[in-house]
């Protein structure tokens, strides 16, 4: 077995000691390990000593069984951008804060390995949403990785006024939102910035988007859940030349006159979980779903 690892630059002084172990555990059950340059750079220069891997490589060159992710949930979305099509598996472990993707602790490293090599966990896929534009601009639009795990956010540039954001299924004319924006959400990226706008958590498997409206100029704009077999398109009216696209966290800047095409990715990022985990285990440890404070 191969396991390619990636993580996040800056850990903790507490985190700091047990990525090395979690290297050498692996190594000492046979499993050939290789580490992503940046991650691997960045751990050399806080310990001073390189960690013990059989192999270094340069963003997504490289092929593995499985993919570790050691951070919080921008690096397990980063990690899942570099493994894209190749649809390797992906662990994610948290040394960052709240850790919805990235779920597991280096502290129970071994259990996770052992699980991994008898087989005790299960693989839940996720859909991505991919991006298309037509239109007037398109070398300064969509550029780059053109998919997104969590959501693609369509907001106001850097002033005042409001956005329209005129917004299509398939033929069907839906709604203008006005107002800061328009978040197009998946179901994983329902507990991230869909949750903070109001937007309903939704089962991470379920074939769905999440329409969720940025602070909205009228109080009949509602999220709106929709089947993702459809094709979400948007056309946005400001008085700015531009507007923001962000994917997962990745800012464009996009021409007023290019017009975004939304739909399920080709492809799909594959989670490893623990036999016996539920989505309710995680909004019961990461929301303290149906805990009673009283």
């Amino acid at each position: 077995m191969k396991i390619a690892v990636f993580g996040k630059r800056r850990q903790s002084a507490e985190d700091l000691p047990r990525i090395p172990s979690l290297i050498e555990l692996l190594s000492s059950r046979g499993i050939m390990v290789a580490v992503q340059r940046h991650f691997y750079e960045a751990m050399t220069r806080e310990r001073g000593i390189p960690l013990e891997a059989d192999d270094v490589f340069e963003g997504g060159d490289f092929t593995a069984d499985v993919a570790i992710s050691i951070g919080g949930d921008g690096t397990f979305l980063r990690t899942a951008r570099w493994v894209g099509p190749k649809e390797i598996p992906i662990i994610g472990f948290n040394t960052g804060h709240l850790g919805f993707l990235a779920e597991e602790s280096l502290e129970e490293a071994p259990v996770i390995v052992d699980n991994l090599l008898s087989g005790h966990f299960f693989i839940e896929p996720r859909s991505l949403l991919e991006v298309r534009a037509s239109g007037d601009g398109l070398r300064q639009a969509i550029s780059g990785w053109a998919y997104a795990l969590n959501e693609v956010a369509i907001l106001r540039h850097d002033s005042a006024s409001m956005i329209t954001v005129h917004t299509s299924l398939d033929d069907i004319e839906i709604a203008s939102y006005q107002g800061d924006g328009l978040i197009i959400s998946t179901p994983t990226g329902s507990t991230a910035y869909n949750l903070s706008v109001g937007g309903p958590i939704i089962q991470p498997t379920a074939p769905c988007w999440v329409l969720s409206p940025v602070a909205p100029h009228a109080l009949t704009m509602r999220p709106l859940v929709v089947s993702d077999s459809h094709v979400i398109t948007t056309k946005v009216d400001t008085r700015s030349d531009s507007y923001h696209v962000n994917l997962d966290g990745r800012l464009l800047v996009v021409p007023v006159g290019v017009t975004l095409h939304i739909r399920r990715a080709p492809f799909v990022v594959k989670v490893i979980h623990r036999d016996g985990h539920t989505f309710v285990d995680t909004l019961s440890s990461k929301l303290l779903w149906g805990i009673s404070r009283r």
